[in-house]
């Protein structure tokens, strides 16, 4: 009996820990854009920009950023039937522990989208004039 229930708890921990890598591999599958712009080189007149294929459906901006990342992020999509632009704040979160203290940072903005048609989107970047800080953007079925 002891062991029933010692061993009861372990399978089913087991099956959450299986479970929650099957879901963020499924994740990272739908991602139909992303850029780490990390190079000034990367930029053209203080803008990024390139283009790729979206099909109809709902979207999400995801950010990879930290406290060197450009305060303001203006993105732009254009495309035959769709014109999207926003102009992302960042945001820093301080957290506290009894042992310290931390940042952790994201970007404040419209980070949901909803393309309507399949079709070629133009996409523009604008760190606004901070080309050396980094930060990767996705784009993210959602």
């Amino acid at each position: 009996m002891n062991k029933k229930i010692i061993i009861i708890p372990m399978v089913l921990i087991i099956v959450v820990i299986g479970l929650s890598f099957n879901q963020s591999d499924k994740k990272s599958s739908n991602v139909i854009f992303h850029v780490t712009l990390a190079d000034p080189d990367l930029y053209k007149n203080g803008i990024y920009s390139n283009s790729f294929t979206v099909n109809k459906g709902n979207y999400i901006f995801k950010f990879v950023p930290n406290g060197d990342s450009p305060q303001s992020l203006t993105i732009s999509l254009k495309g035959k039937d769709y014109d999207f632009s926003e102009n992302f704040k960042l945001k820093g979160t301080l957290h506290q522990t009894g042992m310290s203290e931390y940042y952790t940072w994201d970007y404040d903005g419209q980070k949901l989208i909803s393309i309507s048609t399949q079709q070629m989107i133009s996409i523009e970047i604008n760190p606004n004039g901070n080309e050396l800080g980094s930060v990767s953007v996705d784009i993210i079925e959602n």
